[in-house]
């Protein structure tokens, strides 16, 4: 949060998408963290490193996903809607998802056990995704919003809208806020493995068009199109 209250550079990757010196420091940090404190048994594949050409093998073993400023446009724009991504991945699925919101030091945490949110005051509180019953809210990209959205979601009965940035629409479809969030764009797996645990484990789902359960380790780490979605949204598709 230091960085993000200067006046900081901001860089552009091959890809063209924005980072900034603090993108490039968390993962440093968070990945020392998770050698040096939790594991050095799994590998980690990090967004930053990823993108200079560094992305280690993957085998039959689990592995972390780290993204560690998921909304690099967000923070540029000081909306304080950017997140930090951790996720652990086993046999495809992502078993475990850490989602941290550093403006508010709020986060979110999906695991077997259930979802649960840790608010600045460390109050830990369960949440769940809520049955979908009558109109539906969606959830829309600040950044990437398309025409080809408005078309998916002409299939449902929305009724209302919200804007979110980041990983930020996992979460508030896991605490029942929202029920719908289509992205029809390009995204790597670790933009979505920690909010796909997140919603998961409170009874949510991320899937890709073809109605297959989005799933992790795939060549290039590329995701395909998907839509994420609180229990009983796609059944209700017009």
């Amino acid at each position: 949060m230091r960085i993000y209250e200067t006046d900081f550079d901001i860089e552009a990757k091959g890809d063209k998408s924005p980072v900034t010196k603090a993108d490039k420091i968390a993962e440093e940090q968070i990945t020392r963290a998770i050698i040096e404190g939790v594991t050095a048994d799994f590998p980690v594949v990090g967004e930053e490193a990823a993108s200079m050409g560094k992305l280690p093998n993957v085998p039959d073993t689990p592995f972390w996903l780290v993204d560690p400023l998921d909304g690099t446009k967000e923070f540029i724009s000081r909306n304080g809607e950017f997140t930090v991504n951790i996720a652990l991945i086993e046999n495809a699925k992502p078993i475990l998802g850490i989602v941290h919101v550093p403006i508010n030091s709020v986060s979110y945490c999906g695991l077997n056990s259930g979802t649960f949110k840790i608010g600045n005051n460390q109050t830990r509180v369960n949440i769940q995704c809520r049955q979908a019953q009558g109109g539906l809210t969606a959830l829309v990209s600040r950044s990437h919003r398309t025409p080809d959205i408005d078309i998916y979601l002409d299939n449902f009965n929305i009724t209302s809208e919200a804007s979110a940035g980041s990983s930020l629409k996992f979460c508030r479809i896991a605490e029942g806020i929202a029920d719908i969030y289509p992205r029809l764009g390009r995204t790597m797996e670790w933009d979505t493995a920690a909010g796909h645990a997140v919603m998961y484990f409170a009874g949510g789902s991320v899937k890709t068009l073809d109605g297959e359960e989005l799933t992790y380790g795939k060549p290039g780490f590329e995701n395909p199109h998907f839509v994420a979605v609180g229990p009983g949204v796609l059944a209700s598709q017009k």
